[in-house]
């Protein structure tokens, strides 16, 4: 660690950089013997999505800010509320009928609906490591049943046996009157049906763990320690906090609410509530939030079938308390973007590479290796192509790229085969080339007669002066008429890249045809 490095990063306005500064704060000494701790929480009730795997992302980028502010140890901890009762079933899961049989019980209690592993919450757990693996996070899995039954929370437990009343002074004045006079702390679990109750309890021996509570018409006592209760979950947070000792964890701005009870039960609790801040959600593109159980929104296996993992990294990153849309139509945008910004890195002084959200993707070691075309423009080819291999998409590049070759550009490679994929299922079925109209038709007859006379070693950018010329001088209002022509008549959409580029990359024989084809409609 540099000083230089480090004096930046103390003065850096990237969010990851203010985080980790509130963690410095809290121990402005170091925290003595223990890691600083990091959490994030999910709730295996329904599928993980992508605002699952951001969290743990984001938290991943504050703990790499922090240690370029301190040589302090960490850990994170991704933490499974595994133990809680399903309350309804998923509509993006098959077998609902089994799983209504089991509602109210724990998740780890519930039959796998998929027929893959030991449970539902078991099968929601391993595709959410797997996500977590695949990105090489650093993390340690915690679930809550294992946590819950092994003991480890036994005396935590007892600490909310001990404020039993303090809690409820806490909870009850945020609860609706006929909420208030069932709500309990402490949810025992049913010995009978096996369900996770929400009946009222009586402290017998905060001591001994005991509580009372009535089960299907009987009086039960019965112990809250080993598995036997799980709490309610503003609760069951702020006891996490104080038994796990844990320093920072961020959360959806819908849990404001939760986060600020929670904080107050902690510090009842004796605890001190860890650092954090609220982030906004994910939308899906009719502007509603994104959720586990109706599964709208964009899965991460469907976003890395169209882009790479770095481009869904650099979305997460971007102002992550702005509410952000996501859907299919955003996945190329930010691929171009990190390009763009993990070009400009290597230029930039530290101030604004500590600034530049691809130091924070790749925590400063950033890969090599350049990329020579846009993927938007990529999608143009492909779009234009058809249906067309990776090898023939090479072919074009020839035309644009001095030495293009798998070998020597890989991660253009890569985005090749993402294009090809996006362009199939996203971009074809939407392409529809019209004629031309009016002026439009002498515009094109002219782009042709031009791309004739071209010499063979003619650029890019020699093209594109032309047809900037042509639309000039050609009887267009503006500019934007000249290329949306030029975009709807040739490329069967609206919106198209800087057509100098393209008819470079795509080939003046090849554009011609496209001309020849438009001007026969």
């Amino acid at each position: 660690m540099t000083e230089d490095l480090r004096t930046a990063a103390l003065e850096s306005k990237a969010w990851p950089y203010e985080e980790a500064r509130k963690l410095l704060k809290r121990y402005p000494n170091g925290k003595s013997g223990d890691p600083v701790l990091f959490e994030t929480g999910y709730g295996p009730s329904g599928l993980p999505h992508i605002g699952t795997f951001n969290e743990v992302l984001r938290t991943t980028m504050v703990r790499n800010a922090f240690h370029a502010l301190s040589d302090t140890p960490t850990r994170l901890i991704a933490f499974s509320d595994d133990m809680d009762g399903l309350r309804k079933v998923p509509d993006n899961v098959p077998n609902g009928d089994m799983l209504r049989e089991h509602l109210g019980k724990p998740l780890t209690q519930i039959p796998d609906p998929f027929g893959t592993h030991s449970s539902f919450a078991a099968h929601n757990n391993a595709i959410l490591r797997e996500f977590l693996d695949r990105y090489g996070f650093d993390y340690e899995f915690a679930s809550s049943t294992k946590y819950y039954t092994s003991g480890r929370f036994d005396e935590a437990l007892k600490g909310v046996l001990r404020h039993f009343q303090g809690i409820q002074d806490v909870m009850l004045p945020t609860l609706r009157a006929e909420r208030r006079a069932t709500y309990s702390p402490v949810l025992p679990i049913s010995p009978t049906s096996g369900i996770v109750l929400q009946v009222p309890i009586e402290v017998i021996d905060a001591e001994a763990g005991l509580i009372a509570f009535e089960d299907e018409g009987q009086q039960i006592t019965q112990s809250v320690l080993g598995g036997k209760a799980k709490l309610q979950w503003k609760v069951d947070w702020a006891m996490r906090w104080v038994a796990l000792g844990v320093d920072y964890e961020m959360a959806g701005k819908d849990l404001i609410d939760s986060v600020t009870q929670s904080s107050k039960i902690a510090r009842v609790l004796g605890g001190r509530p860890p650092e954090g801040f609220n982030y906004e959600m994910f939308l899906d593109e009719n502007g509603e939030k994104i959720s586990k159980s109706r599964g709208n929104g964009l899965s991460l296996e469907q976003w890395l079938t169209y882009g790479p993992e770095e481009s869904l990294a650099f979305y997460a990153y971007r102002e992550p308390k702005k509410a952000k849309s996501l859907h299919m139509g955003v996945i190329p945008r930010a691929v171009d973007e990190y390009w763009q910004f993990r070009g400009n890195y290597a230029g930039q002084d530290l101030k604004q590479k500590l600034g530049n959200p691809v130091h924070h993707i790749h925590d400063g070691k950033l890969p090599t290796g350049e990329l020579p075309v846009t993927f938007g423009l990529l999608l143009n080819l492909v779009g234009v192509m058809g249906d067309a291999s990776k090898e023939q998409v090479w072919g074009y590049l020839a035309n644009y790229v001095p030495d293009a070759s798998a070998e020597k550009y890989p991660e253009l490679d890569r985005l090749i085969g993402y294009a090809l994929a996006y362009s199939r299922d996203f971009v074809a079925p939407t392409l529809k080339r019209r004629a031309p109209e009016g002026v439009e038709v002498a515009a094109l007859e002219r782009l042709d007669a031009e791309l004739v006379a071209l010499p063979a070693e003619a650029s890019a950018e020699d093209i594109q002066n032309i047809v900037y010329e042509i639309g000039k001088t050609g009887g267009f209002e503006n500019l934007r008429d000249w290329f949306k022509a030029l975009y709807e008549t040739l490329l069967g959409s609206e919106q198209g890249p800087r057509m100098g580029s393209f008819i470079a990359l795509y080939g003046v024989e090849n554009s011609r045809k496209l001309i020849a084809e438009a001007l026969a409609r």
